[in-house]
């Protein structure tokens, strides 16, 4: 067995350019099992990760693209790290500081912000540097929003570093702020633990370590407090298949067509992570283990996916090719004064951490 968290080092090469000619670069990490990422300076996104099933045989097992354009005219934020605030924000509007901050309405038939409007951070190159941490080799990639982009206040110093060993990649944001502002950083990844392009995620067994979720109103925002999961097509508390309640007459799931509800995580928001959330494909025994630092977790099944997506291995992305798991605060927070703050104030610093531990062996439940 190779030494715990040996990893060679990133290698970058030339991605592509923007129309406007900006470079834009992709980094290979590579650990000893097996296991390879690469990551696009552009949204700085997670374009590939690579992993063997129980027989060995590798797969890319999240959805993406082969080439820039089609990550710059069409992607549904594949991979892409998403922000100044991720998720849905009630009309576009919110106040801090005893000021109201105007955002853009981007949410395709709805009115609201969706993961900072227009051009944010996933529509953004991201400058990148490699890293030697003590989680592994790694890339770290950083900005800076400027006061008032797409409406936010402050200017904000943001890094996402992707560190990979031992067949876990480990995400780590940071940010700090000049002004008051909100901030609430994910990476928007699709996973298909069978491989990218082949078949759908109904198969996929997921556990979640949340006994309750936000229920939503027909513009997908928390419509009050979060709700009990037990007797609901909610509850993953045990492993249960992804399809085995997508089409119950809940009315939480005509809603959304599937799911893109956030979990509240048990236990809230720590200052570590903490096992949280288990996705398995029994064919291929692949597993994948989530711990983060996240209050809640948005689950999304790709119900918006229609076939008119390639991806790099030539299949169409039909609906349920990939479920997200978005670790982040909860939806329209901002205005919502119950739920865990997403503020920032100068002199403090925005930190989340989340991990993505893959195996192809059988496992044991999640830690509660």
């Amino acid at each position: 067995m190779p030494p715990l968290n040996q990893t060679s080092a990133p290698v970058c090469d030339r991605f592509g350019r923007l129309p406007d000619g900006t470079a834009v670069d992709r980094w290979t990490l590579t650990d000893t099992i097996g296991t390879a990422a690469r990551i696009l300076t552009y949204g700085a996104t997670l374009q590939s990760l690579t992993t063997p099933d129980r027989k060995g045989r590798s797969a890319n097992v999240v959805l993406g693209f082969a080439d820039l354009a089609d990550y710059v005219e069409r992607s549904p934020y594949f991979g892409a790290t998403v922000g100044r605030y991720a998720n849905r924000i009630a009309a576009g509007s919110f106040v801090l500081s005893g000021r109201r901050h105007l955002l853009a309405l981007n949410d395709p038939g709805r009115p609201n912000c969706l993961h900072g409007g227009e051009r944010g951070f996933s529509a953004h190159v991201w400058q990148a540097r490699s890293v030697s941490t003590p989680t592994g080799e790694g890339v770290e990639l950083s900005r800076v929003s400027p006061d008032g982009e797409e409406g936010f206040p402050g200017t904000v110093h943001a890094t996402v570093t992707y560190t990979l060993a031992d067949g876990c990649l480990r995400i780590e944001y940071r940010a700090a702020t000049d002004a008051p502002t909100i901030v609430n950083l994910t990476n928007h990844t699709y996973f298909n633990l069978a491989g990218e392009g082949n078949g759908t995620i109904l198969d996929h067994e997921l556990e979640l370590a949340a006994a309750h979720y936000l229920p939503v109103d027909h513009n997908l925002l928390p419509r009050g407090g979060p709700a009990p999961v037990a007797g609901t097509p909610f509850d993953f508390t045990s492993a249960c298949p992804l399809g085995r309640c997508l089409w119950d007459p809940h009315e939480q799931l005509k809603i959304s067509g599937g799911y893109d509800h956030c979990w509240v995580l048990d236990g809230g928001w720590t200052q570590t992570p903490r096992p949280i959330a288990r996705l398995s494909h029994p064919d291929s025994g692949r597993v994948l283990e989530l711990a983060t630092t996240e209050p809640g977790i948005q689950v999304y099944t790709g119900n918006s996916l229609d076939g008119t997506l390639v991806g790099p291995s030539g299949a169409s992305y039909v609906p349920y090719a990939g479920v997200a798991l978005e670790t982040q605060h909860y939806p329209d927070s901002p205005n919502h004064p119950d739920f865990p703050p997403a503020h920032l104030y100068p002199g403090a610093e925005y930190h989340s951490v989340t991990t993505m531990r893959f195996r192809a062996v059988g496992g044991e439940a999640i830690a509660g």
